[in-house]
């Protein structure tokens, strides 16, 4: 079946892309798992970024790139990374003596501070409990939401704004900890694990709706004392990015394909995203094979950092300069492509679910879904929260796709009814864990992933047009930037 096809509505002029997609399969793909397999397995059993792991990694994909044709650098950028250091306490003092359990009823947030406080609690202004119908709480986002909490710890809703901006504030007024409960709506109550970007002075823990509810609740009857200890380390630390390129005719319009290489600590990361980095790397070996210079010049980045808040792309895009950024026509974006209960994603350029992407996202996701209906593959659009390396460049401005096969979310009746697999089960149990191996990964759905990616790739490297251009470039009523409403930054709650 040919699969040179007219994409998004015919906006650009037709690309065959067989050239490309016919030589990128699995087994291939396979070859550079089961390398990153080898290294977590030597290095720890992890490839976690500014680790030994990771290094081995970045040298990997270097050298197989050079033998492939490619002047592939490791460029340098430097991140705080947060360590835990042991699990956090949380106990109620008074009344009712209490000790509550880490990872249940609530976590340590990520970047908090270090520190063992005993004090009241405090209860913040703009709390509501119950919680509104939809989401939309403003608790801790104003200066005189903190009037009470001097010496205390600060019992803050999640809400509208940033959890940075909540703890800043709290920090400003004196508190001495804090506690960031979930909101309270449905998908909004269970345990909440927040993420500052950036380290903070005082311990932060996040908490379930349930428990910061109780607590809430119970200030009213007198007060309520209570324990937080957080034993963590926040330390500046380097890692790379690798960044390849295949110059074009057009050296004013660049294709950014991009794809984390790091793991989190607690496994070797192979679907997550050993399997993204891995397609990429067959794709631009591939391409490179066929020995043409494509019309707009391909610049290939495995990025460092993404576990930890998307350090490594958002290093590069923070960079970059204005006419460097203008030259950036996209990014495109692969992220767990392999994995076991899947459901085909595409980032959702044209917000048909949510907040789109900037105008040209919606022709990169027709893209991808012209691509899977021509071999009557199902897929669904994954909302642009911020979870993976497209971020930066959406909040650039830069238009962004992609492809994701699903994380720690469980699959839907629905969805199982259209993709196959099991209903009520995570699109991939093994997501940050230890067994996230080459065992994890779904050899038949990475590979129609990955020959998606390629035919993507293929025809934005090949294509005359711009897709900031483009006529059929989303014409309806302008709508926010999917970036300015974003959730996450990487695997964390910023929100």
């Amino acid at each position: 079946m040919a699969v040179g096809l007219a994409t998004a509505a015919q906006a650009f002029e037709p690309v065959r892309t067989d050239r490309l997609v016919s030589k990128v399969d699995d087994t291939k793909i396979l070859v550079h798992l089961r390398e990153l397999q080898a290294i977590a397995e030597r290095r720890g059993g992890n490839r976690a970024s500014a680790t030994l792991g990771y290094l081995d990694s970045v040298r990997y994909v270097r050298s197989a790139l050079a033998a492939a044709g490619y002047d592939a650098q490791a460029r340098p950028f430097e991140f705080d990374l947060f360590t835990e250091n042991a699990p956090p306490v949380f106990n109620r003092i008074g009344p009712d003596p209490t000790t509550f359990t880490p990872d249940v009823d609530f976590a340590t947030a990520e970047y908090s501070g270090k520190g063992d406080v005993r004090g009241l609690v405090a209860r913040v202004g703009h709390t509501q409990v119950p919680p509104p119908a939809e989401p939309g709480s403003t608790s801790g986002c104003l200066a005189r939401d903190f009037n009470a909490v001097s010496g205390r710890i600060a019992l803050i809703q999640r809400g509208t704004c940033s959890f940075l901006q909540k703890v800043r504030l709290a920090e400003a007024a004196g508190a001495i900890g804090a506690i960031i409960f979930n909101e309270g709506q449905p998908g909004r109550d269970d345990l909440l694990v927040p993420t500052f970007s950036e380290r903070v002075a005082i311990p932060v823990v996040g908490a379930t709706y349930a428990l910061g509810r109780r607590l809430y609740e119970q200030s009213f009857n007198g007060a309520v004392r209570v324990r937080l200890v957080v034993d963590a380390t926040t330390e500046t630390v380097a890692s790379y990015n690798v960044i390849a390129e295949l110059p074009g005719r057009n050296a004013d319009r660049t294709v950014v394909v991009g794809a984390h290489l790091d793991s989190v600590a607690a496994g070797p990361g192979i679907n997550d995203n050993g399997s993204g980095a891995a397609a990429l790397l067959t794709i631009a070996s591939e391409l490179k094979a066929l020995g043409l210079q494509p019309q707009n010049t391909v610049r290939f980045a495995f990025w460092g950092g993404e576990e930890s808040g998307l350090r490594g792309s958002t290093h590069y895009v923070t960079q970059l300069t204005d006419a460097q950024r203008a030259k950036i026509a996209l990014n495109l974006n692969f992220d767990m492509l392999g994995s076991p209960n899947f459901v085909r994603f595409v980032y959702d350029g044209d917000g048909s679910i949510g907040d789109p992407g900037p105008p040209g996202s919606d022709i990169i996701e027709q893209v991808f879904t012209d691509f899977f209906d021509s071999r009557n593959l199902p897929s669904a659009p994954s909302l642009f929260d911020g979870r993976s390396d497209y971020f930066a460049f959406i909040e650039a401005g830069i238009p962004a796709g992609g492809l994701f096969s699903g994380a720690e979310d469980r699959k839907s009746a629905a969805e199982a009814e259209r993709f196959g697999g099991a209903a009520g089960e995570p699109y991939d149990a093994c997501y940050h864990q230890a067994c996230d191996t080459i065992a994890n990964v779904n050899p038949g759905v990475l590979r129609q992933m990955a020959k998606a990616a390629a035919h993507a790739v293929y025809t934005f490297a090949m294509t005359k047009e711009d897709v900031r251009a483009a006529p059929t470039a989303r014409s309806s009523q302008p709508r926010p930037n999917a970036a300015a409403k974003a959730e996450y930054r990487g695997p964390k709650l910023v929100r």
